[in-house]
């Protein structure tokens, strides 16, 4: 079977569409942790995708991303707590959904469907923060893995020889 290689516009969307189709995900942006919409007009709760980085590997690539998901906290910080409660939950969701990509395959109704997987353990951290709105909830490393065959034969190149 071949493999059809994902290209980051496929993950970038893959993850924006799993934040747009939550029922409790508001807003879903992505780019820099510096452009996070933090105007008083945004929608909470919020989810930012942040890239970090791709590594290689043998058939794979890793797409590194630092997700950000938060609320609204009250100037008082009254409700602070339930905030971090509900957005954990909302995180453990997308940790969920990208971590059994037996669920995507099903999505598609194509068993030989390429999906994208997230492995190992997830450290969830805190935060709160003060701009126009005050914002509380968590941020996670999050690595995508998608099969990728890097196949030579496409590459535009002519038949030049490289190293002469």
């Amino acid at each position: 079977m071949a493999i059809n290689n994902k290209t980051y516009n496929n993950v970038i969307d893959t993850l924006k569409n799993l934040g747009e189709e939550h029922q409790q995900i508001s807003t879903t942006t992505t780019g820099d942790i510096f452009d996070i919409d933090l105007e008083k007009n945004t929608k909470y709760p919020l989810m930012h995708i942040n890239p970090v980085s791709v590594t290689t590997r043998r058939t794979e690539l890793v797409y590194n991303f630092q997700i950000f998901i938060m609320d609204m906290v009250k100037n008082d910080d009254s409700n602070e707590q339930e905030v971090y409660s509900e957005i954990l939950s909302i995180c453990i969701d997308v940790i969920s959904i990208m971590s059994n990509s037996k669920w995507q395959s099903q999505l598609t109704l194509d068993i030989d469907a390429p999906v994208y997987f997230a492995e190992g353990d997830f450290t969830l951290e805190p935060f709160t923060e003060r701009f126009d709105q005050a914002v509380s909830g968590w941020v996670f490393q999050l690595p995508i893995t998608v099969e990728n065959n890097f196949q030579s034969c496409a590459i535009p190149m002519d038949n030049t020889l490289i190293g002469e």
